[in-house]
């Protein structure tokens, strides 16, 4: 009896193990078969870059006829966090235009194949420059690989890698607005960290300067005028 007990929890201890590496392996595969979907996505490009004053910088990006396009900017930094922006298709034709933006977005399909070019321009400003962020993306996102292939019904595993895929894109779109909210906060703490020290450095400066004035007045009331010879000898 003793021995078929222990054989019955050895049995038992067994079919848990088991239990808890399928699972594993399972949200492993998952995980795995979305992070490949993430890095095999669309054509999309995502940058920032440092914008001069007085100066116009243009990006390229080829697409081809019948395709939809997704076109994002913000300026995250500099002056009044304003640019303009020109958006033109192969043949130098405006399709978007927008004059002292700070954050806008364009959606649009493609009507002919070639390069169309997004430029960014802070001619207006002479002093400033500007810190933009750039989102374009190119084309729809590719499916799941083994997962909207087919026209059946979805298994759970299927719906889960779907759930996961779709929740890793959430994350990384926080993460970018985040950061962009972070750059932001952090530049205006800095021009009002040294807005602070020049205030401060100018009123020590006056209160130093109008301490010496201060000190030579009174040193001159104070101060005992002898009358000069030549005074006295005229008298």
């Amino acid at each position: 009896m003793r021995n078929e007990q222990l054989n019955s929890q050895r049995n038992d201890t067994n079919i848990s193990k088991s239990r808890n590496n399928t699972k594993l392996t399972t949200m492993l595969w998952l995980s795995l078969v979305a992070l490949m979907a993430l890095l095999q996505g669309s054509g999309a490009v995502e940058f920032t870059f440092d914008l001069a004053d007085n100066a116009e910088d243009c990006f390229y990006e080829e697409i081809k006829r019948n395709t939809s396009a997704y076109f994002e900017f913000q300026v995250s930094a500099g002056g009044q966090q304003d640019v303009d922006v020109t958006l033109k298709d192969p043949q130098n034709k405006i399709i978007y235009s927008l004059e002292r933006a700070t954050f806008d977005s364009h959606q649009f399909t493609a009507e002919t194949t070639g390069v169309y070019t997004a430029c960014f321009s802070n001619k207006f400003s002479a002093f400033s420059h500007k810190i933009v962020y750039v989102d374009f993306q190119v084309g729809d996102e590719p499916s799941l690989p083994g997962v909207d292939e087919h026209a059946t019904v979805l298994t759970q595993m299927e719906t889960s890698a779907q759930a996961i895929h779709k929740a890793l894109n959430d994350i990384l779109d926080a993460q970018t607005h985040h950061r962009l909210r972070e750059a932001q906060g952090r530049k205006r703490a800095e021009d009002i960290n040294q807005r602070v020290m020049v205030w401060a450095s100018l009123e020590t400066a006056s209160v130093i300067l109008i301490g010496l004035v201060q000190i030579l007045v009174l040193r001159n009331f104070f101060t005992d005028r002898k009358p000069s010879q030549a005074r006295y000898g005229r008298l």
